[in-house]
C-alpha cells in the first residue's frame, strides 16, 4: 500500500474521530492519570453509558498526558451539541452525574468543569488555549499528547505523522542533516550539543555497521518528560529515531528505556509492531532502499546509565559505567561501531522539524537556543505538570503565569533546574531567560528539564544535602573525584544540618566541588556538586546560621529546631493532634494545645495541619 493511500485512510479515521455529532469521551490515562484513578473512571464511564443506553452511540478513548497533573483525573466529554468540556479531578463517584448532565440533558456539569473547548487547531496546540497553564506554551514535542489515541497509528498519520520520514527518505541523508542544522536543534538530554553536528560526525565515520540509540533512561527525581511523550505519542519518537538512522547510515536502532516505565514500554512495543505492519520498518522502507530495525532495551534504573557511554555498556550486557573519551561514540560506540545517541525529546522534535521545516523550528526560541523545551514542574508550585515553552521564556512566566505561583501563596525562594546535578537559582533571578547560556551564567544547567520550585519554608542547606544523597548513591564509583567527592560533600552537609559543621567546611566544599567539575570522568560527577556550589554562592548566610548560631532559618533541619504552639493563636481544633504521628500533642477541645518536646520528632506534620499558623518553629 502506498504512503499516500495510508494517509488517506488515516484522514478518514480521524474525521470519524472528530465527527461532532458523535458522542465522545477522552480520559487522560498516562501513568500520572492512572495513579490518580483514571482506569477506575474509565470503568465507571462504561457502566454509566450502559445504564443510560448510550453505549452504541458513544466512543471512549484513553489518551496521553495533557500535562496538567494538578488536575488529574482529566476527562473530556463531547456532547450532542458538539461542545467539548474538559473536567478536572474526576472520580468514579462523579461519573453518573457527568454522563447524565452532559450526554443526556446537554448541560455542563459545573462542579468539575475546567474549560469549554473549541475545535482542535491545525498547529497541534490543545484546544483549551484560554487556560493559564496552556496560553504561553508552544507544543511541538507534546503536539499530540492528550489529543490522539497513542495506540492508533492512523491518528498519528492524520496529524502529519511519518510525512517527515517520507520527506527525509526522498531528499537524502546529507540534506536531512542540513535541515536539522537549519533548525538549530540542540540535544535536549542535558548537554545541549548541536544535533546536526553530532549526526555529521557519525555520518562521516566509515563502518559496515552503525547504530542509533534513543536515550529514554529518565532518572532525575521529579522528571517525567520522556515518560509522558512515550506514553502519549510513541510514534513521534520512533519516527525521529528512524530519520536519525537514515541520516547517519545506520540500520539498527535501540530504545533504551528504564524498566520502571512499563506503560511506556508497552506503547513502544505496540507502535513498533504497527510500523512493521505498515511498512515503516524492515527492508526497503517506502521503496527507498533503506533498511531499518528497532529494538527495545530495558534499563535497570541506574542513574549513571543516562550518560551515553554507560548506556552503551549496559546495552552490551556489561555493568553501566562510563569510559574515557576519545574515542567518541560517533567513531567507536556500541559494540565498537559508530553510534549516535539522542534523547526522547530531541527525536520527537526531529520528526516535527522534518514534517514542517528547519526554518519553521528556528523561528522559536533565541539565537543560540532555538526551538522549545519541555519542563516537569514540581515542588512547591500550584499547578504541577508537564509544559513545553519556547527557549528564552523567563522563569517568572513559567513559575507565576504557567505554574500559578508558589503553593499557598508563600514567598518564592528558589528554583532548582537540571535535575539532581543542576543548580539552585535564587529569587533575585526570577526574570532570567531560560536557555542554555543564561542558566550556565548563574551556575545551573538545562539538564533534561526538571524544574523544582522551592519556597521560604525550605532550607537550602538541606536541599543540597538531599540532592547529594541521590548522586552519592547513584555514583558508579569508577573515578575517584566523583566517588570520594560525593561522599565527602554528603558527610559535611549532614554534619552542618545536624549543627556540627565548622566554617572551614565551607572552603572545603568549594575545593571538592571545583575538583569534581574539572576531574570527574563523566557528566554525573562533573555536575554533581552544582547544588552545593550554587547554594554556597547564593545562600552562604544560611550555612553560617547553621554553623555559628546552630539554627535553621527555614525551620527545616530537625536537629536545630523545636515546635511550639502559640497559646494566643491556638483554637483547640485538634488538627495538629490528629496529624502528629507519635502522639506528642495533647489538649482539650477548644483549648490551647501543647507539644511534649521529649516525644516530638520534629516532622512538621503539626505545622502543615494548622490552619491558624499557631504552630511556630524556634
Amino acid at each position: 500500500m502506498s504512503f499516500s493511500t495510508l494517509q488517506q485512510q488515516a484522514q478518514e479515521q480521524w474525521q470519524e474521530f472528530e465527527r461532532p455529532e458523535r458522542l465522545r469521551i477522552l480520559i487522560g490515562s498516562a501513568t500520572c492519570g492512572r495513579a490518580a484513578g483514571s482506569l477506575e473512571v474509565l470503568q465507571a464511564c462504561i457502566g454509566a453509558l450502559e445504564q443510560q443506553g448510550l453505549t452504541a452511540t458513544t466512543d471512549i478513548y484513553e489518551v496521553g498526558c495533557l500535562g496538567m497533573c494538578y488536575a488529574e483525573v482529566l476527562v473530556e466529554i463531547r456532547g450532542r451539541d458538539g461542545r467539548r468540556i474538559l473536567y478536572q479531578g474526576v472520580e468514579p463517584k462523579h461519573v453518573p452525574a457527568l454522563i447524565e448532565t452532559q450526554l443526556v440533558r446537554g448541560e455542563v456539569y459545573q462542579p468539575l468543569a475546567l474549560a469549554v473547548m473549541a475545535a482542535s487547531p491545525e498547529d497541534g496546540l490543545p484546544a483549551f488555549q484560554e487556560l493559564p497553564i496552556i496560553q504561553p506554551q508552544v507544543r511541538i514535542v507534546l503536539r499530540n499528547c492528550g489529543i490522539i489515541d497513542p495506540t492508533n497509528i492512523h491518528h498519528y498519520l492524520a496529524r502529519g505523522g511519518y510525512s517527515g520520514m517520507a520527506k527525509a527518505l526522498a531528499m537524502g541523508s546529507d540534506a536531512v542533516i542540513e535541515e536539522i542544522k537549519t533548525s538549530g536543534l540542540r540535544g535536549r538530554g542535558g548537554a545541549g550539543f548541536p544535533t546536526a553536528v553530532k549526526w555529521g560526525f557519525a555520518r562521516n565515520s566509515a563502518s559496515d555497521q552503525k547504530y542509533v540509540i534513543c536515550n529514554a533512561d529518565e532518572g532525575d527525581p521529579g522528571a517525567f518528560m520522556d515518560r509522558s511523550v512515550l506514553e502519549g505519542d510513541p510514534h513521534a519518537v520512533l519516527e525521529g529515531l528512524l530519520i536519525a538512522g537514515f541520516a547517519i547510515g545506520a540500520s539498527l536502532g535501540y530504545v533504551y528505556c528504564r524498566a520502571e516505565y512499563p506503560l511506556a514500554i508497552e506503547r513502544l512495543q505496540e507502535a513498533i509492531a504497527q510500523m512493521h505492519t505498515h511498512g515503516f520498518l524492515g527492508e526497503n522502507i517506502l521503496d527507498s532502499g533503506f533498511d531499518f530495525a528497532i529494538k527495545i532495551k530495558k534499563g535497570a534504573g541506574a542513574f549513571v546509565c543516562g550518560e551515553e557511554t554507560s548506556l552503551m555498556q549496559s546495552i552490551e550486557g556489561k555493568r553501566g559505567m562510563p569510559r574515557s573519551r576519545p574515542p567518541f561514540p560517533a567513531v567507536s560506540g556500541l559494540f565498537g561501531k559508530p553510534t549516535n545517541i539522542n534523547n526522547v525529546e530531541t527525536l520527537a522534535a526531529v520528526s516535527a522539524i522534518m514534517e514542517r521545516s528547519g526554518a519553521w523550528y528556528a523561528g522559536f526560541g533565541t539565537e543560540k537556543s532555538r526551538g522549545t523545551k519541555t519542563f516537569a514542574l514540581a515542588g512547591k508550585i500550584t499547578r504541577t505538570g508537564l509544559i513545553e515553552v519556547p527557549m528564552g521564556i523567563s522563569l517568572r512566566t513559567i513559575i507565576e503565569d504557567i505554574g500559578g505561583g508558589v503553593l499557598g501563596g508563600k514567598p518564592f525562594k528558589a528554583v532548582q533546574t537540571g535535575g539532581p546535578s543542576g543548580g539552585c537559582i535564587p529569587a533575585q533571578f526570577i526574570d532570567l531567560p531560560v536557555d542554555y547560556e543564561h542558566l550556565a551564567e548563574v551556575g545551573s544547567i538545562m539538564g533534561s528539564g526538571g524544574m523544582i520550585v522551592i519556597d521560604q519554608e525550605s532550607c537550602m542547606v538541606d536541599m543540597a544535602r538531599y540532592f547529594l544523597t541521590f548522586t552519592e548513591n547513584e555514583s558508579c564509583g569508577k573515578c575517584v573525584p566523583c566517588r570520594m567527592g560525593t561522599q565527602h560533600l554528603l558527610k559535611i552537609l549532614t554534619a552542618i544540618t545536624a549543627g556540627q559543621g565548622t566554617l572551614a567546611h565551607l572552603d572545603t566544599m568549594r575545593k571538592i566541588g571545583d575538583t569534581m567539575k574539572s576531574a570527574s570522568l563523566c557528566g554525573l560527577g562533573q555536575t554533581a556538586a552544582n547544588p552545593v556550589l550554587t547554594t554556597l554562592k547564593y545562600y552562604e548566610d544560611e550555612y553560617r546560621a547553621h554553623i555559628e548560631a546552630h539554627t535553621c532559618p527555614a525551620g527545616a533541619c530537625r536537629a536545630l529546631i523545636r515546635f511550639d504552639i502559640a497559646v494566643d493563636r491556638c483554637t483547640g481544633c485538634g488538627a495538629c493532634l490528629r496529624a502528629c504521628p507519635v502522639e506528642a500533642i495533647s489538649g482539650e477541645k477548644k483549648q490551647p494545645h501543647h507539644i511534649d518536646q521529649e516525644r516530638c520528632i520534629r516532622c512538621g506534620s503539626c505545622r502543615q495541619a494548622c490552619k491558624f499558623e499557631a504552630v511556630r518553629v524556634d
